[in-house]
């Protein structure tokens, strides 16, 4: 259950292309949020002995993985003993060139870091696996405003491991930010909110919906439907094993400026 890219002790650049003029991949699933690349001269196959390793470097437990902009690599990486922490390295080279942490203290199932930051402009940003989204400046390393996606919304975080049916998510949260115009939207999925959308500068909550269904490990995003943009959520299942019934989950088509569930 290691991510290629982001394993317990090392995340790594491989040569595949030449990366220096190469696209940035600022989010989560890459400029389109849709695994697609613009990018051409792509290899179609690799060498018999797999691309050049070009450096590597050591980091936390986790998940997650890295996004690229401006010939940075950022990553949200992960000290249970402490808490989560944003990196930023070089990309030609690897050398770390400053980090942002903070204090999250806790473990859960699969314990570790599980999330993609997003960049637009001059900020990144995160959330941890408790919740913790946190908008950063990527100039001054300092963080611009900090919102907390699950207790501001009638959660409570565990005080051990969450296991299985809990009031917290058994393998915490996993939310990539999306960045839409001028918000920042996460699928809090905490009592009082599924979906959740931010003034992206200053932090101020815009709009929420109500509780959408279950739990999940679903980011939203945004798709076209008669070309006008609607934001989709998909919201988790249960049961239907040995003979539980099955509770079926939600896909949600929201008004990604207001809220309003389509």
């Amino acid at each position: 259950m290691k991510n290629k890219l982001f394993s317990a002790t090392t995340f790594m650049i491989l040569l595949a292309v030449t990366f220096v003029s190469a696209q940035d991949w600022p989010q989560y699933l890459g400029p389109h949020r849709n695994s697609i690349s613009d990018e051409k001269g792509i290899l179609r196959t690799w060498p018999e002995t797999g691309p050049e390793v070009l450096w590597t470097v050591n980091v936390g437990i986790g998940y997650g993985g890295p996004i690229v902009k401006d010939g940075k690599v950022y990553l949200l990486d992960r000290d249970n003993k402490v808490g989560d922490n944003l990196r930023c390295f070089e990309l030609a080279t690897g050398k770390e060139l400053w980090n942002f942490a903070y204090d999250a203290p806790g473990t859960v199932m699969f314990p570790g870091s599980r999330s993609v930051p997003a960049i637009d402009g001059n900020f990144v940003y995160s959330c941890g696996q408790y919740g913790d989204l946190y908008c950063v400046d990527i100039n001054t390393h300092l963080p611009v405003w900090k919102k907390q996606i699950w207790t501001d919304f009638g959660g409570e975080l565990p005080e051990g491991d969450p296991g299985f049916g809990g009031p917290f998510p058994t393998w915490a949260l996993s939310q990539c930010p999306l960045v839409y115009g001028e918000l920042v939207i996460l699928a809090s999925q905490a009592p009082d909110a599924g979906v959740v959308a931010y003034d992206k500068l200053s932090g101020e909550l815009k709009w929420k919906t109500p509780s959408l269904g279950r739990t999940g490990y679903v980011s939203p995003t945004i798709v076209k439907i008669d070309d006008n943009d609607h934001l989709v959520m998909i919201t988790a299942s249960a049961g239907g094993r040995g003979g539980q019934e099955l509770v079926p989950g939600n896909v949600v088509g929201i008004d990604p400026l207001n809220g309003e569930i389509l």
